[in-house]
């Protein structure tokens, strides 16, 4: 489980406009009329081409929880792709991405200043270059150590240097023990 990343996936689900298809049946119609086939459906899920076809025809309407999860996943990752795009591609030129948060910040400066990390609970608009580069990274198949500095760096100019305001040599921020992390566009 990448937290940064199902995070921001979470934050572009809300744009939807309509709801993903609930049951496995449904579900499953929609990944074999996204994938062409039962066979490609199949592959991607690990199951085998019959099963699919049972599941398209409702003969099974329950799956077994792994493969309800994978079915769900799938299908929330192929949901909607323009409205997505579009969220993401508003996020990332106009209207910035908020993060709450409540982790362990501290940060790095020079000797004389009060850098003891601490928890800390914050929900701060991040500019749309932050949005940006968040997005891209998770779309080059980023791991959370590296959305996790970006989201650090966007904290360290937002947060701790006001916009530039003050604490101009700061160097690093440390951004550990997540409790918990959400994005809202």
């Amino acid at each position: 489980m990448t937290m940064f990343g199902d995070g921001l996936d979470a934050a572009v689900h809300k744009a939807f406009t309509r709801p993903a298809p609930k049951s496995a049946g449904a579900r499953m119609r929609y990944l074999v009329r996204q994938l062409k086939g039962t066979m490609p459906v199949a592959e991607l899920l690990g199951v085998s081409q019959r099963t699919v076809e049972r599941y398209v025809k409702d003969q099974i309407k329950k799956p077994r929880p792994q493969l309800a999860a994978r079915l769900e996943r799938e299908v929330k990752n192929r949901w909607q792709p323009q409205i997505r795009a579009k969220a993401r591609q508003k996020a990332a030129t106009t209207g910035g991405i908020v993060i709450d948060t409540r982790a362990r910040l501290g940060y790095t400066a020079p000797i004389g200043s009060t850098d003891q990390d601490r928890i800390r609970h914050l929900t701060l608009a991040l500019p749309p270059r932050y949005a940006a580069r968040l997005f891209e990274a998770q779309e080059a198949g980023a791991g959370d150590q590296q959305l996790r500095e970006i989201a650090a760096e966007a904290l360290k100019e937002v947060y701790f240097q006001d916009n530039g305001r003050r604490a101009g040599q700061l160097e690093e921020v440390r951004f550990t023990d997540i409790e918990h992390l959400e994005f809202e566009l």
